[in-house]
Order: C-alpha cells, then sequence, then structure tokens
C-alpha cells in the first residue's frame, strides 16, 4: 500500500492497538483514503516541515466500529478520514505544534487534547471554519 505523504505510511495511519486486540478490520475505503491524503497535504506535511523532526500519529482513521471501541465521538472526523491526533512527545512540544497550527493553517477544528497530551487537526474542505478549543 502507498503512502498517505511524505511522512505517514499506510500503516501509521490505519493500524490500531484496539483494533487488533478486538480483531476490526481497520481499511478506509478509497473515498476516506483521499480524505485523509487531503488532511496530510494541508495539515500534517506542513507542520512537519516547519516542526523539522518526527511527529508521531497517535490516530488517524478509525472505522465506525472502532471509533465505538475507543470511545470517540459519534460525529468524529476520524470515521472520515478527515482528522488525525499528533504528538511531538511532550506537552510543551505538543503546545508548539498547536500555536503554529492556529497561526499559519486552514482548518475545520484544531483541538488541545487533554491537557496537552496530543493535538488534533481536522480538515474538511467544505468546512474550514478555523475552530479551536480544549477538551479534558
Amino acid at each position: 500500500m502507498h503512502n498517505i505523504s511524505e511522512h505517514i505510511s499506510y500503516d501509521e495511519a490505519t493500524t490500531s492497538p484496539t483494533a487488533l486486540r478486538l480483531g476490526i478490520d481497520n481499511t478506509p475505503d478509497e473515498y476516506k483514503l483521499n480524505r485523509m491524503r487531503l488532511v496530510a497535504e494541508k495539515c500534517f506535511e506542513p507542520l512537519r516541515e516547519w516542526y523539522g523532526k518526527p511527529i508521531k500519529v497517535n490516530s488517524f482513521y478509525r472505522c465506525r466500529e472502532l471509533n465505538a471501541a475507543v470511545k470517540g465521538s459519534l460525529t468524529s472526523q476520524h470515521i472520515l478520514g478527515e482528522a488525525i491526533d499528533l504528538s511531538a512527545g511532550s506537552k510543551a512540544e505538543n503546545k508548539k505544534l498547536f500555536d503554529w497550527c492556529k497561526e499559519n493553517l486552514q482548518f475545520t477544528q484544531l483541538i488541545w487534547e487533554f491537557g496537552g497530551a496530543w493535538v488534533h487537526v481536522s480538515y474538511n474542505i467544505n468546512n474550514l471554519k478555523n475552530q479551536f478549543l480544549e477538551i479534558g
């Protein structure tokens, strides 16, 4: 399988320990793969270029069954392949990612999750409202 983008492999974007443990098939269809490529192109790759170091993908695509298993929102953009959760390894580094995204990207939502445990960024080309919030 091809990479989602220069710095995100297909496996990194779709493999989930929860899915593996529960035997959930987390394979996106072509429509969702295209959405994932767009999120990577418009959000992840510009951020990665600016940051200049690896950024861990905590969660990207989640099928409905996997999203339910991890207690994700019923309206989560992860289900559509439109959201990615990222971490640079510490809350301080994650704050840099969050602040840069907020100032430099177009996005649907940017979420500072659980005190900076990770950063969620979503991208839907038809809904670029640049909303940012804090959860947890």
